[in-house]
């Protein structure tokens, strides 16, 4: 809806999500969570960490691919005896950058610092494909060990 303004009525107010819900954006995903915790941080279940951002809790800490984060205590909260794990504190504890509506339950998460470090620090573009103008698929692997430049342009 937000990418037709022009379908929109702007005084014509509609639901995020449904009651009680929590939306997360992140990535250019939006997860709606049925089950979060009832307090100003986003509290959610462990397991929904992992549709999140990718990120699983283990025994050794938090971990994505080989990156593993200590667990730290402030990640984990118990309220009415059930457990949930704090994704605004660990985000904040990893410099991830983040705004919050708590009031109406939405977060949004900016890229894992982390996560780009890696790519930075390597000097390698992400594997991706584009279709040239002849139909051909092109893929950045086909120019491994080659210099390559890559222009974008968009014409919005």
């Amino acid at each position: 809806m937000m990418a037709f303004p022009q379908l929109r009525h702007p005084f014509t107010t509609s639901a995020l999500h449904p009651p009680g819900s929590t939306s997360v954006l992140y990535q250019g995903k939006t997860l709606t969570l049925s089950t979060t915790g009832a307090d100003d941080e986003l509290l959610i279940r462990a397991e929904d960490l992992t549709r999140i951002n990718g990120f699983e809790v283990k025994a050794e800490g938090v971990c994505l691919g080989d990156l593993c984060i200590p667990l730290q205590d402030t990640f984990n909260v118990t309220l009415a005896d059930q457990n949930w794990f704090n994704l605004s504190a660990f985000a904040r504890f990893i410099g991830q950058p983040f705004v919050a509506d708590t009031q109406n339950r939405v977060w949004s998460f900016a890229e894992i610092p982390a996560k780009r470090e890696s790519t930075l620090s390597a000097a390698m573009a992400p594997e991706f494909e584009l279709t040239d103008r002849k139909g051909a698929v092109i893929r950045m692997s086909d120019f491994k060990g080659k210099k390559a430049l890559i222009v974008t342009w968009s014409s919005w």
